[in-house]
């Protein structure tokens, strides 16, 4: 009985999987993969340097920062094709979902603000000013809370989703450019470009609990550069990619001490769990390529080809 159920269990993850997205900013396109074979089976025309990329709730469309278009488009997930467009700020690069789905936190690097979309009603509610260079952005997950970094200003800027207002700023290190809530909400992982760290922050006290710091043997110092940061759901690992050092950091999430150190594709940007989280995908720039990292083997598998200058992940689950 018991393996006949294994047997069940096996055929069915074998029939269906996932949908990966990935922006490609230098050919305006968005390559599709699917996870089962790990092959391109769509590329799609976008609008100008598309960088930041997310789905809505019921992944029936795809939000795309169209950053050169000073846009963000609305594509059909099931055709592929840009529905319409939302009033974005100019440069958006990238944006956060509030959890009701209506609306999108979005970082306008070049104007000094977060401009908020009412998804519906195609309209912004507001436009926050923040400090310089704008970057990173996400929403707690009991959607109070939108965290904003600014890379000039080395801020996190803490903004109250019902009054739009900033109700605290945290210093960290130089050039922060992504955030990522803990599945719970009480901490906050920022990592910061040039300060070459990634602090983990009190999401209640908004204060640092913990500052993590990485050397990788035979890679300069300088090259270490921590962006995309993605957590395993059980609190276990933080997963950080190090930009042109080549590597994606695997950190104890509760001692916060490095682990290991994975060879990845060329300028490794932003990461994505694929099949749950069984698999760690990664978009590396330089090489044109996506890489896959086994999770429970913490171990680099293959890479993918993709378009030039892969940036952003997006990925719907198989049903």
């Amino acid at each position: 009985m018991k393996k006949s159920i294994f047997v069940a269990a096996l055929l069915t993850s074998c029939l269906f999987a996932d949908t990966i997205y990935v922006s490609n900013e230098k050919d305006n396109t968005i390559s599709v993969i699917d996870s089962k074979t790990n092959n391109v089976i769509n590329t799609i025309e976008v609008g100008q340097r598309p960088r930041g990329i997310l789905l809505s709730n019921d992944y029936s469309k795809l939000y795309i920062c169209a950053s050169d278009d000073d846009t963000v488009q609305v594509m059909d997930t099931k055709t592929n094709k840009i529905l319409h467009n939302l009033p974005s700020g100019e440069d958006p690069e990238q944006f956060a979902l509030h959890p009701d789905g209506k609306e999108l936190y979005i970082s306008n690097e070049d104007d000094a603000i977060v401009t908020v979309v009412d998804i519906e009603n195609r309209t912004v509610i507001s436009q926050i000013d923040v400090g310089v260079e704008p970057e990173g952005m996400a929403v707690s997950p009991d959607g109070t809370v939108a965290i904003n970094t600014t890379e000039t200003s080395n801020f996190l800027h803490w903004i109250d989703t019902k009054t739009k207002k900033i109700i605290h700023n945290t210093l960290v290190d130089q050039r922060p450019r992504h955030i990522e809530f803990s599945k719970n909400g009480d901490m906050v992982w920022a990592s910061s470009e040039i300060g070459g760290t990634v602090m983990v922050v009190d999401s209640k006290t908004k204060e640092s609990v913990a500052k993590i710091n990485f050397k990788i043997p035979g890679i300069f110092k300088d090259l270490i550069q921590p962006v995309g940061i993605k957590l395993t759901s059980d609190g276990k690992y933080a997963f950080i990619a190090l930009g042109p050092a080549n590597h994606v950091a695997v950190v104890d999430a509760k001692t916060y001490k490095v682990i290991k150190y994975l060879l990845v594709g060329n300028r490794v940007w932003q990461l994505a769990f694929v099949n749950g989280e069984d698999k760690l995908y990664t978009t590396n720039g330089v090489s044109g390529d996506v890489s896959i990292i086994d999770v429970p083997s913490l171990k680099v598998e293959k890479s993918v080809k993709v378009g030039r200058y892969p940036w952003g992940l997006a990925v719907i689950p198989s049903k």
